[in-house]
């Protein structure tokens, strides 16, 4: 039973991975802006979350101010890079490559920065995604398009950093939450009432708000996390890493009948190298005979802290990623 239970809550957390990046792709047409989207994606969460604010805040007190600043990184910052890159270009694209780079981020950021190697099947894997990503650009033919995948690899550039600050806070889950998104809705309410950058809140439509609210607000911001955690916790962190990377295969089988948008041989290859790379790099190794479970293999050689849980390469929640962290809380 506890068995069944871990497989519903990772499907829910696949199924919410995934409407990440196709909502992120629809605020175009929604008659939201990216900083109306954002006010309502975390502004969200820290209303539901806000009897555990005091604790958070002493929690922040005794952080290091460079793990708190990497954190936040994958609140606003990481939220308007995706929505320029869902803008540019294509759900599908959105789905794989914001969680798919964030392995190959967090390798070359601790390799420079710790002199960190990555070597035999994760050297494989990084490879793959690098193929991967180069296939997005190299079949693509607009300008803007590739213009986004180089604002959608900022983004995931951005959470690569955010994944390597998760695995070094002494947070606990609900309190990096709201170090994520406190801030961000702060600066997006502000963003909102100052009108510095385009918005359109009030007059767009309800059941748009009503959808940004469920998906990003609760969806994303809360229900993927605990939905990833309480897999891991169930499976062990082997089987939800592996399985979170249909995600982007997810993605673009619905972006056909929500946008429209074809499934070209392009992002077939690209798929297969991205997705590839991060489930070969994810896997965990066979155990010899007679040795002690040591637990999953740590992200890029990290441990991170955060109730022991390891960063999901995938999204990236422990989210959200691109990494448990991919908090995808994408």
């Amino acid at each position: 039973m506890q068995r069944h239970r871990g497989v519903a809550a990772l499907a829910a957390a696949v199924v919410l991975w995934a409407s990440f990046a196709l909502t992120i792709r629809g605020i175009g047409a929604s008659g939201l802006t990216p900083v109306d989207a954002a006010f309502l994606r975390f502004v969200t969460p820290v209303l539901l979350l806000a009897p555990w604010l005091p604790r958070a805040l002493r929690a922040v007190r005794r952080e290091r101010p460079g793990v708190v600043v990497a954190l936040c990184l994958a609140g606003l910052p990481h939220f308007l890079l995706s929505a320029l890159g869902g803008r540019l270009t294509t759900a599908a694209l959105v789905g794989l490559l914001l969680p798919g780079s964030v392995p190959l981020f967090v390798a070359v950021i601790l390799a420079v920065t710790r002199g960190e190697r990555v070597r035999g099947r994760r050297l494989i894997a990084l490879t793959a995604i690098v193929l991967g990503i180069a296939a997005t650009a190299v079949l693509t033919t607009a300008g803007a398009t590739t213009t986004g995948i180089g604002v959608l690899l900022a983004a995931g550039f951005v959470w690569a950093v955010y994944t390597i600050g998760l695995g070094r806070t002494r947070l606990d889950l609900i309190s990096v939450v709201l170090v994520i998104c406190t801030p961000s809705a702060m600066v997006a309410a502000a963003l909102e009432v100052t009108g510095a950058l385009p918005v359109n809140l009030s007059s767009a439509p309800v059941s748009h708000l009503a959808l940004f609210v469920v998906l990003q607000g609760v969806g994303t911001g809360i229900f993927s996390t605990l939905s990833y955690v309480y897999a891991v916790r169930r499976l062990g962190s082997g089987i939800p890493a592996v399985t979170g990377a249909i995600s982007p295969v997810l993605t673009t089988v619905l972006a056909v009948p929500l946008f429209g948008e074809p499934i070209t041989a392009g992002v077939v290859v690209a798929l297969a190298l991205v997705v590839g790379g991060v489930i070969t790099y994810n896997v965990k190794p066979r155990e010899k005979a007679g040795s002690a479970f040591a637990g999953p293999p740590p992200a890029a050689g990290h441990r991170p802290h955060v109730r022991g849980l390891q960063p999901h390469l995938t999204t990236g929640v422990v989210e959200h990623p691109a990494a448990a962290g991919q908090l995808h809380l994408q």
